[in-house]
Order: structure tokens, then C-alpha cells, then sequence
């Protein structure tokens, strides 16, 4: 069989294998995030800071959740790296957004974090801080999650069906867990803009 059709039946199994019940879990505890005005802070490196990006939008637009991601900020986000360390990029952004045991935190990594290994060391730094206040913390992983599924109070371990694609696996499967949270009947608020047209409903 071709490489294509191998990657699409990875998926496939990778569809079969997450937990449904930690997701709808994941979009409740998010609801309630809402209902009390946290906010919620996405963080990720490489391409999950990418999958940051797109999520904070979503998150906004059409759940109502204020969300930010600090890698968004490339000015402040290399004058931390060049001034104060890699490993510190998180927590300080955090500290500077005083985050509070109402907001949340939710992490897109492949490997999840890991000092002893010195991967995403930002991560667990950013994420200790956060358990010390008492803040949420979500996440979408690879693997077996590293440090934030450790922590983590609802974290969704992409299952590895195949160790050679951990990476492309995990992280468009970010992209799958967050569409369907943002689509959740418990979060969604504003009909996305295809949807709506097809539905007939009129635009703003």
C-alpha cells in the first residue's frame, strides 16, 4: 500500500482510540471556564505555537472564551528568549498576565514537556506555576504526554498507532480535538460562516 493510504489508516485508528468521554469532559469544564470569565492561555511550541494561534481565534469568535497565546507576541517572545532564557518564556508572559486560579491553561505539544530530557523545558515551567496558583490545565499531547499529562486536570493523549509519525499525528489531531471542542453544543456560540450560509441564516 502507499504511504498515503498507511498515514489515512493511522488516523483512522488514532479517530478509534480517543477518549470521548475525557473530550466531552474537556468542553464542560471549558464551559464553565466561560460561565466565571476566565480566561484561557494556549501554549505551544514549533508547530503546535501555530495550532495556538488558530485555536485562541476559534476560542474566541465562536466559543466566547477570552484566549490568548503568548507565542504570538514574536517581540516579546525573543526579547524573553534573548534576555532571560527559552525556559522561561511562559511563566514570565503568565506572571506579567496575572494569571489566576479562574483562568486556564491549555498545552499543544507532541512530547508534552520534560526537564529531565530538556524538552519544552518552557512548558513545565509554565505549567508548574500554574499548578501552584491552582489554575486548570487542558491539553492535547502525543505520546505519553510528558509532564502536562501528568498534571494536567483534562489532557487528551493522542494514542501512538505508529512511532514513526508521533509528531504529524499529535499535532493534527490538535487541530481535530480543539474544531470539535469550539463545535461543542456546550461551547459553541456563534454559527461558523459556511454553516450559517447553508443554513440560510443571516449575516452580520
Amino acid at each position: 500500500m502507499s504511504f498515503a493510504w498507511n498515514h489515512l489508516q493511522e488516523a483512522k485508528q488514532i479517530i478509534d482510540k480517543l477518549d470521548v468521554a475525557l473530550i466531552d469532559d474537556m468542553a464542560a469544564r471549558l464551559a464553565t471556564l466561560r460561565e466565571r470569565g476566565g480566561r484561557l492561555f494556549f501554549l505551544g511550541v514549533g508547530g503546535s505555537a501555530g495550532n495556538c494561534s488558530h485555536a485562541v481565534n476559534d476560542f474566541r469568535k465562536i466559543a466566547g472564551i477570552e484566549a490568548y497565546a503568548p507565542t504570538d507576541n514574536v517581540s516579546e517572545l525573543t526579547a524573553r528568549t534573548n534576555d532571560e532564557g527559552w525556559e522561561t518564556v511562559f511563566v514570565e508572559w503568565l506572571k506579567v498576565s496575572r494569571l489566576t486560579k479562574n483562568d486556564a491553561i491549555f498545552v499543544f505539544s507532541v512530547g508534552g514537556g520534560n526537564l529531565a530530557k530538556n524538552v519544552s523545558p518552557n512548558l513545565v515551567r509554565a505549567l508548574q506555576f500554574a499548578k501552584a496558583i491552582g489554575c486548570m490545565i487542558f491539553g492535547v499531547v502525543g505520546r505519553d504526554g510528558g509532564y502536562t499529562a501528568k498534571v494536567g486536570d483534562a489532557v487528551c493523549v493522542v494514542p501512538t498507532v505508529n512511532p514513526e509519525a508521533v509528531t504529524p499525528h499529535s499535532e493534527a489531531f490538535q487541530a481535530v480535538v480543539w474544531h470539535l471542542l469550539v463545535s461543542h453544543p456546550a461551547l459553541r456560540l456563534v454559527p461558523t460562516k459556511w454553516e450559517s450560509i447553508a443554513a440560510g441564516t443571516p449575516q452580520r
